[in-house]
């Protein structure tokens, strides 16, 4: 049997048209499942070797039910990105007008992308959630919603039609996608890189944040996305998603890294992998004082003075 793919079904999301654009998804089975968690659960469980599922969008940030499958239960590792440029089409079954359109349905993210078409064409229609856009889809051909905002290649799929295409309401929106498997040696640096963990704070002081925002600001590497998310241990408890600049491999990250260790209490370290996102123009340079070449340097400069040759 071939290895397996689980990703955020039903046939028909955007997911699956962005993990269709891996080169290794031609030779996995690719399985739908009916949520974010279980299919990173059907990686825990070993049922599937690697989960793609959406972790961020252009208009409203992390995605949080990711993000909080990742926080929490056992340990899961980001290997891939994609990005997937995201228009909606809205689809409706055949006959149907835009005046006949009284509950609309499509998965959480897709509200905020679509908010203020939804106000100017259809102010009186119910928004309902669906576990997916490609879901959404579905409910409507079994008549349990007038309509869903999907992608205009899923209307065949499920017997629908385009009532209306290149919905969106921010130009060049994109969704990020991740494949996550499970804990195992990153791929080696391509020089374009991303690191991605978690933090939690030790305990609750003036300049907390600063503290732990110091140490990738010393050691000049940008961070790509800081969102907090609830603990769960009461109101004001609160852990970070990071993502930065840099490979665990670099110098200044895994310096990083060890800084962060030991001012947190718990750090999760959920990859380092390629960036999707590095255009014509490249990757930033490195800081003066920052690449592996000086802190090799300063190391050896450290041990001279250690042993009395400086």
């Amino acid at each position: 049997m071939p290895a397996s793919y689980a990703y955020l079904g039903p046939e028909g999301t955007f997911t699956e048209v962005a993990l269709r654009t891996l080169p290794e998804s031609a030779t996995r089975e690719l399985i739908p499942y009916v949520s974010v968690q279980s299919a990173l659960d059907a990686v825990r469980t070993g049922e599937a070797e690697a989960a793609f599922v959406p972790i961020e969008n252009s208009v409203e940030g992390g995605i949080t039910t990711t993000l909080d499958e990742l926080v929490a239960g056992a340990p899961l590792m980001i290997y891939r990105e994609v990005l997937l440029s995201i228009t909606f089409a809205l689809l409706v079954r055949p006959g149907t007008q835009l005046s006949d359109i009284k509950t609309v349905t499509a998965h959480p993210a897709a509200q905020p992308q679509v908010r203020n078409w939804l106000k100017a064409n259809l102010p009186d229609a119910t928004w309902e959630s669906a576990a997916s856009n490609a879901d959404g889809a579905r409910l409507v051909q079994e008549g349990r919603y007038d309509a869903a905002f999907a992608g205009e290649f899923a209307a065949a799929r499920y017997g629908l039609v385009p009532l209306e295409t290149g919905i969106h309401d921010a130009e060049n929106a994109q969704t990020r996608f991740v494949l996550v498997g499970r804990p195992a040696r990153p791929a080696a640096p391509t020089g374009a890189d991303k690191t991605s963990v978690v933090l939690w704070q030790r305990d609750d002081h003036p300049g907390a944040l600063r503290d732990l925002l110091g140490e990738f600001a010393t050691r000049g590497i940008n961070l790509m996305l800081l969102q907090s998310r609830p603990t769960g241990a009461g109101i004001g408890n609160y852990c970070f998603c990071v993502d930065a600049e840099g490979h665990i491999s670099d110098r200044r990250m895994a310096e990083t890294l060890m800084g962060l260790k030991r001012i947190c209490l718990q750090v999760r370290f959920l990859g380092s992998y390629p960036r999707a996102d590095v255009g014509t123009d490249g990757v930033r340079p490195t800081p003066p004082g920052t690449s592996d070449a000086e802190f090799v340097a300063a190391a050896d400069w450290v041990a001279r003075c250690q042993d009395g040759r400086f």
